[in-house]
C-alpha cells in the first residue's frame, strides 16, 4: 500500500485546504468543487485529507458502516444486534470516470430476484463512501446519469436501487469533492449549484514557493515513509483539531445579524434559489466552530461568501466564475449589526448591481445591432466595394480588428442522422444504457438493463422441459434478455468558419460570431465537443483542437480577426484533416460539421473547383453537415447551396437559423439530406 503525501506538507493552497477542512468539520456544507489547471496539487490533497478524518465506528460485518450508536432501520444488513462494533480508518473511495451506474449504485443479481425472490444486492461505491469521501477526478468528464445519481445521493443521504420492481435502499452520506480542469469542459450549471465551496487554484509563480514545491515532492518520492513520519507531529495536530470542532459545531450560534449580512450578500450577488444562503450560513457556522469560537462573526461570513458564492453567479455558460471582494465589502458593511435599524434606508444606495450589466454582458448587452457592425469601427469594414468573385478591392487583403459578436439567440435544433453509439449528450438519436426500450437482445457480458417481458417470454416454452411443478418461473442464463434503449448521444461539432474580407465588407462579421456564439451555447447544453478551424488570406488553420472546453472555443471566436481572400478549399481540407484524426481517437463520437460563409471562393488556381472537390470528400465519407449561408444584400448568388449540394448537406441562412424565425424551415440535418 502505497503512503499518501500528507495534507500539511502541501505548499500554498491555502484556500483549498480551508474548505476541504470545512467539511470534514461540517459535512452538511455540501462538498468541494476544485478547479484548476493540472498539476497545482488537486488530487494529492484530496486524497491527503483522507488520513486526517476521524476514526469511525462501524457495525460489525456491516457492509454499510452502519453507525453502532443509530443503525439504519432499512440496512440492507439489516437488522443489527446492539453491541458488536468495531473501529476503523474513514474511506475515501474514488469514482472513475468511465465508471457504470452498477459500480456506482450497486446492482441485483436479476436471475436470482426471478428465479428466487431473494433480494441479492452487491453494494456499490456510493455504498463504499457512506460515513466516508466520495472523490470524482475529472467530474466534469463524468457522464451526466452518473452525476445525477451521485448528486441526488449526496443531497438524499441514501442511494435507491430499481431494478423490474425489485428495490434496494442504503443510507448513503459522505464528503463529495470533485476536481476538474476547466479546459476540458465545464460542469452544467445546476450541478455547479450543487456542490457547497468551489475553489480555485493555480501553479504559483513566486520561484522560492515552486523551489519547495519540488523540494518536498521529490523528498516523498525517494523516502515515503520516512517523509510521512516527519509530518506526523503536523497531522495529528489537525486531525485533534478537527475532532475539537466538531465538538463545537453544535454549540455555535449563527445571530441575527450574521443570517442577516448572509441574506443580503446573496440578494447582492443575484445568485438563484435559496441554496446559497443555507450553504453560507453552514459555512460561516464551520468556521467559526474551527477558529474555537461558538459566535459567527462578519469575517467568517465573508470568507463563506468567498468560497460559497463564485460558482453561483455565472448568468451565462461562458461567464467566468469570480465575485468583487470590493462589492462584498461594502454589501456586508452596509448590512452590519449596527445599522439593521437603516436596512431601509440603506436599500436605495444598491446602485452597484445597476453597474454590472451592460457592456460587459453576454453579446454586449444592448451594443452591436444584428448586423453585428462594432461600435469604435467607424463603419470602416463597411467601405470597400466587393471586386470579382466577392474580393474587396483596396482593403481586402489587410487584417482587420475583430468585431464583436451579436446578441445570442436560440438556434434551431441540428442533429446528426441515423443512430450512434457515442458519449451520452443531448444532440442525436444513439443506443444508451438510459432512454426508452426499443428491443431487447441477448446479453454481451453482465446483465444490466433485464428486458422483463422478452425474458418471460424466452423462458416459458421451457417450463415443462425443466420440470417446474411450482408457481415459480424457471429461469436459466440462456433466457436472460438485455433491453435495448435508445437516448441522445453528443457529437463533435466542428465549425469551419470563413473569415475573409468578403464577409467582412458587408458588415456581416458581427452577426456571423453571434450565430457562431449561440450554437456554441446550444453544444455546451447538449454535451457535445466542438473545434473551430477558421480561413482567410491564403490558408486555413485550426484556431482549436476538438475539445470538451466550449468556454475556450467562444474565446477563440471573439478574438477572430478577418480580412483577405477566401481559400474555402483550404479550410474545408483541414477540417477533414481534423476529422480524420478525431475519428482514430474516439471513432464512436459522430461529426456534425457547421460551415460559416457566404460560399465564395478565391485566391490561387480554379479557386472554385478545387472548393467543391474538398466538399466531395465530406459526402464521401458521409459525415452530417449544415452550411450557414452569411450572404447579404437584395441580390443572392446561391454559392452556399451549392456548396451544401456538394458536401451532400444543407444549406440555412442566418436568418432561418433562428429557432423562432417565421421564416424557418422546420427541418433537420437528416430530413434535408434525405431531401437532397
Amino acid at each position: 500500500m502505497t503512503t499518501p503525501f500528507p495534507f500539511t506538507a502541501v505548499v500554498g493552497q491555502d484556500d483549498l485546504r480551508l474548505a476541504l477542512l470545512l467539511n470534514a468539520v461540517s459535512p452538511a456544507v455540501g462538498g468541494v468543487l476544485v478547479r484548476g489547471e493540472k498539476g497545482t496539487a488537486k488530487s494529492t490533497a484530496v486524497r491527503a485529507l483522507s488520513a486526517l478524518m476521524p476514526e469511525l465506528d462501524v457495525v460489525s460485518g456491516c457492509r454499510f458502516s452502519c453507525d453502532p450508536g443509530s443503525p439504519d432501520p432499512a440496512c440492507p444488513d439489516g437488522p443489527h444486534e446492539p453491541g458488536a462494533y468495531e473501529t476503523r480508518p474513514a474511506r475515501m473511495v474514488e469514482l472513475p470516470v468511465g465508471a457504470s451506474e452498477d459500480r456506482l449504485v450497486g446492482a441485483l443479481d436479476i436471475e436470482r430476484a426471478l428465479a428466487e425472490g431473494v433480494k441479492a444486492f452487491e453494494p456499490g461505491l456510493l455504498a463504499d463512501a457512506h460515513r466516508g469521501i466520495l472523490y470524482v477526478d475529472e467530474v466534469n468528464l463524468l457522464h451526466d446519469h452518473l452525476v445525477d445519481l451521485l448528486l441526488d445521493a449526496a443531497a438524499m443521504g441514501a442511494s435507491y436501487v430499481e431494478r423490474e420492481g425489485v428495490s434496494v435502499r442504503h443510507a448513503s452520506k459522505f464528503l463529495l469533492v470533485g476536481t476538474m480542469n476547466p479546459e476540458e469542459g465545464e460542469l452544467r450549471p445546476q450541478l455547479l449549484d450543487r456542490f457547497g465551496l468551489t475553489v480555485e487554484v493555480a501553479a504559483s509563480r513566486e520561484p522560492d514557493q515552486r523551489v519547495e514545491v519540488v523540494r518536498r515532492r521529490l523528498a516523498h518520492d525517494d523516502d515515503p515513509a520516512g517523509f510521512a513520519a516527519r509530518w506526523a507531529g503536523e497531522e495529528a495536530a489537525v486531525r485533534q483539531r478537527i475532532v475539537a470542532a466538531r465538538e463545537v459545531l453544535p454549540r455555535v450560534r449563527l445571530g441575527d445579524g450574521a443570517l442577516r449580512q448572509i441574506a443580503a450578500t446573496c440578494a447582492a450577488f443575484e445568485v438563484d434559489g435559496m441554496r446559497a444562503d443555507i450553504v453560507m450560513a453552514r459555512t460561516a457556522t464551520a468556521l467559526a466552530a474551527w477558529a474555537g469560537r461558538t459566535d459567527v462573526l462578519a469575517e467568517d461570513v465573508r470568507q463563506a461568501a468567498l468560497l460559497a458564492l463564485p460558482h453561483r453567479r455565472r448568468r451565462n455558460p461562458f461567464d467566468a466564475p469570480g465575485l468583487d471582494e470590493d462589492r462584498l465589502d461594502e454589501t456586508l458593511e452596509q448590512f452590519s449589526g449596527e445599522g439593521e435599524g437603516e436596512s431601509g434606508g440603506d436599500r436605495q444606495d444598491g446602485d452597484d448591481g445597476d453597474d454590472d450589466p451592460g457592456p460587459g454582458g453576454p453579446g454586449g448587452g444592448g451594443g452591436p445591432a444584428p448586423e453585428g457592425d462594432s461600435p469604435g469601427d467607424g463603419g470602416s469594414a463597411a467601405r470597400p466595394e466587393a471586386g470579382e468573385g466577392g474580393q474587396p478591392r483596396g482593403s481586402g487583403s489587410q487584417e482587420q480588428a475583430p468585431s464583436r459578436a451579436a446578441q445570442p439567440f436560440r438556434p434551431k435544433a441540428l442533429s446528426v442522422p441515423g443512430v450512434g453509439e457515442g458519449a451520452a449528450g443531448r444532440r442525436s438519436r444513439a443506443r444508451t444504457e438510459h432512454g426508452r426500450t426499443t428491443g431487447a437482445r441477448r446479453p454481451r457480458g453482465a446483465l444490466t438493463r433485464l428486458h422483463l417481458a422478452a425474458t418471460v417470454l424466452a423462458a416459458a416454452p421451457h417450463q415443462r422441459a425443466r420440470g417446474r411443478s411450482g408457481p415459480g418461473l424457471v429461469v436459466r442464463r440462456d433466457d436472460l434478455r438485455q433491453a435495448i434503449r435508445e437516448g441522445r448521444e453528443g457529437n463533435l461539432v466542428l465549425f469551419v468558419v470563413d473569415a475573409s474580407g468578403s464577409m467582412a465588407a458587408r458588415q456581416r462579421m458581427g452577426a456571423v460570431k453571434g450565430a457562431v456564439l449561440s450554437l456554441l451555447l446550444d453544444a455546451y447544453q447538449r454535451r457535445d465537443k466542438v473545434g473551430l478551424v477558421t480561413f482567410r488570406g491564403s490558408s486555413a488553420e485550426v484556431a482549436l483542437p476538438p475539445t470538451s472546453s466550449v468556454d475556450a472555443a467562444a474565446a477563440r471566436l471573439e478574438t477572430l480577426p478577418t480580412g483577405g481572400r477566401t481559400p474555402l478549399a483550404a479550410g474545408l481540407l483541414r477540417a477533414h484533416e481534423v476529422l480524420r484524426v478525431e475519428r482514430l481517437r474516439d471513432p464512436a463520437r459522430r461529426a456534425l460539421v457547421v460551415v460559416v460563409t457566404d460560399g465564395r471562393a478565391t485566391g490561387g488556381p480554379e479557386p472554385v473547383t478545387l472548393a467543391g472537390r474538398a466538399a466531395r470528400l465530406f459526402a464521401a465519407d458521409g459525415v452530417a453537415s449544415v452550411v450557414v449561408d452569411c450572404e447579404a444584400g437584395p441580390v443572392r448568388l446561391g454559392l452556399a447551396g451549392r456548396l451544401a449540394g456538394e458536401l451532400g448537406g444543407t444549406a440555412v441562412t442566418l436568418e432561418e437559423l433562428r429557432a423562432d424565425s417565421i421564416a424557418g424551415l422546420v427541418r433537420d440535418v437528416q430530413d434535408d439530406r434525405r431531401a437532397a
